[in-house]
């Protein structure tokens, strides 16, 4: 069950995120990522925060309220209650889940607005590799991971974006994205997250924009002359960078 998009802040859901994915952001302006980012890791802050719950199944094909299109080829992914879901600011994450059986590297793709705290709703594929799938329900320990990306990162703009309005959603990304910010009138406006998982504004001409992708352990990504079009979607020129 899912419902309508909700306006989020920004600045909570990252600092949220900050907090639930590595224990403390990366400090100052963090790390411009480049081409060689798969090669040079980066310290990224503490530990992981380990979370409880119980699992559950469902018959996801990955979309959901992240508006990502579906993956027949990538069907580990999760539904994250609203806690952990935190306004989308949990879209594209991965999650290491352990259970009775085994372990399975998820990402987020939904919301589970019926699940506690701490709950994760898998897909079938991914369930059965920590459970059997009559067991429906089991308990479970997570933290939040880097994703096994390939690639620069990708931006996916929502149809209907023009010069008055536009929505973009960031895709294919290692780590959580806390903020996305587009250059305007010599600085840099961040632009709000809804809850659907699309950062939002309008007035931003007809582009091309610069963009600056920063993650919850604070490093950052700028991609300059992106190009805007409606229901389209652009590759970036870089990813973020790995942890140590």
């Amino acid at each position: 069950m899912r419902t309508g998009p909700i306006p989020v802040g920004l600045v909570a859901t990252a600092m949220w995120l900050c907090l639930a994915a590595c224990g403390s952001c990366g400090g100052g302006g963090g790390t411009t990522a480049d081409d060689d980012a798969d090669d040079d890791p980066v310290p990224c802050g503490a530990a992981p925060v380990t979370h409880d719950g119980e699992a559950t199944y469902y018959d996801a094909d990955g979309t959901g309220n992240c508006s990502f299109p579906a993956s027949p080829d990538d069907l580990l992914v999760a539904a994250a209650n609203d806690v952990d879901y935190a306004g989308a600011a949990a879209c594209g994450a991965c999650a290491e889940v352990a259970g009775p059986d085994g372990t399975v590297t998820v990402r987020v793709v939904d919301r589970c607005p019926g699940c506690a705290e701490g709950d994760l709703d898998l897909s079938p594929q991914a369930f059965e590799q920590i459970a059997p799938l009559s067991a429906g329900r089991v308990p479970i320990t997570w933290r939040w991971v880097a994703c096994e990306v390939a690639g620069p990162m990708r931006y996916h703009w929502k149809d209907g974006t023009s010069e008055f309005w536009a929505a973009v959603q960031v895709r294919n990304h290692r780590h959580a994205i806390a903020s996305l910010e587009v250059a305007q009138g010599g600085g840099w406006v961040a632009l709000p997250r809804e809850d659907y998982n699309y950062f939002v504004q309008s007035g931003l001409g007809p582009g091309p924009l610069d963009v600056r992708i920063t993650d919850v352990h604070g490093l950052v990504v700028e991609d300059p002359g992106l190009a805007i079009g409606d229901d389209v979607e652009r590759s970036g020129a870089a990813q973020l960078p790995a942890c140590e």
